[in-house]
């Protein structure tokens, strides 16, 4: 029997999660959820921004390789020959597909059909398998505050690359009330699948489409940029309670759902089982950063445990080119620049 695939992601958001053991915040819903099944500490998505980090994961190719890697800035083209993405692949199968909480796809390239056709896992056949992807597009800014548990941005402890102002502070703690508010919608969600009568038979995948709404973060290749939250739960097929060290990526949980839904792929994905071998004996993992909006600025890295290289394809440009997203969206990119005028900032 064909599994149901629920892929639930967050947008902008990195393991800023209590189950991760990130201080103040609570976030009680995906931390049972991560009990149920694996916690993977080493997760990376392949690139720093939403449009190419999806396209990756809507086919399980490097983006870079299926020519889908500009984000917002060029013409989009058909896949290169031979390659599906996963949702038509799964309804090739048989599965019901659907996309839910949000209609963002954000694809960089076109497809002859839509990739999804319904709403619900609700509107199946009897008996159909599902295959549905929930976005929930709360932690993308602007930030909301939690009424329910609200964080003293005095207890906060930024990173080292942030100076230790209120203005930073408050706007990191909004940061992780919006995940707490989020976390109960996702609890209200997977309550749902389980009411249904869907728990034992549904594979979830939760993750983070790419790395945190900060500075050094999304759009740039450092940790903040690409390290992402991935929790599987498989009833009857993982045992609960698991944290992996493995180093996966966002590509792998394409590989991992056509495998498990008896699907051989027309094309040889670069994502692997999360299950097999090949990932437990990887030893890198790999991400690219290209055009951001209107902001060039080409970038590749390679990461192992221990070490990442970032290589700077363009280093004749200034390294913090104007992005008016960043400028509309970061209120601490602009109290930073003030303070570099006056000379204010440390080293770090």
């Amino acid at each position: 029997q064909k599994p149901n695939i629920l892929w639930i992601m967050l947008e902008d958001w990195c393991p800023d999660l209590s189950c991760y053991g990130t201080p103040l915040v609570q976030t009680p819903n995906i931390d049972r959820l991560a009990s149920e099944g694996i916690r993977y500490e080493c997760a990376f998505t392949t690139a720093p921004v939403c449009s190419a980090s999806r396209s990756a994961m809507m086919t399980g190719f490097h983006q870079n390789y299926i020519g889908a890697h500009q984000h917002r800035t060029s013409k989009k083209k058909p896949l290169p020959n031979g390659i599906k993405p996963i949702p038509h692949l799964l309804e090739a199968a048989g599965y019901h597909t659907a996309l839910m909480m949000s209609k963002k796809t954000d694809c960089n390239f076109t497809v002859d059909k839509p990739l999804f056709h319904g709403k619900h896992w609700n509107e199946r056949k009897e008996g159909q398998p599902f295959f549905v992807q929930a976005t929930f597009k709360g932690t993308h800014r602007s930030f909301k505050r939690d009424p329910q548990r609200p964080i003293d941005a005095d207890q906060v402890k930024l990173p080292p690359y942030y100076p230790d102002h209120p203005l930073a502070r408050r706007d990191w703690a909004n940061g992780l009330e919006t995940v707490q508010i989020v976390d109960r919608q996702v609890g209200e969600f997977l309550k749902q699948l389980e009411a249904d009568g869907l728990k034992d038979s549904t594979i979830v995948f939760l993750i983070g489409d790419h790395g945190r709404c900060h500075i050094r973060g999304k759009h740039f290749l450092y940790d903040g940029g690409i390290r992402i939250p991935m929790i599987m739960r498989w009833p009857g097929k993982v045992a609960p309670g698991q944290v992996s060290e493995d180093l996966v990526m966002s590509i792998d949980i394409c590989a991992t759902i056509l495998e498990a839904a008896g699907i051989a792929p027309p094309v040889p994905l670069h994502g692997k089982n999360v299950l097999g071998d090949e990932v437990r004996q990887r030893k890198y993992i790999f991400a690219a950063r290209d055009k951001m909006d209107e902001t060039h600025d080409a970038m590749r890295a390679i990461r192992s445990k221990d070490f990442k290289l970032i290589l700077n394809l363009m280093p004749e440009r200034p390294w913090c080119q104007f992005n008016r997203y960043k400028e509309g969206a970061y209120p601490m990119l602009a109290e930073m620049n003030v303070m570099n005028l006056k000379e204010q900032l440390t080293p770090e």
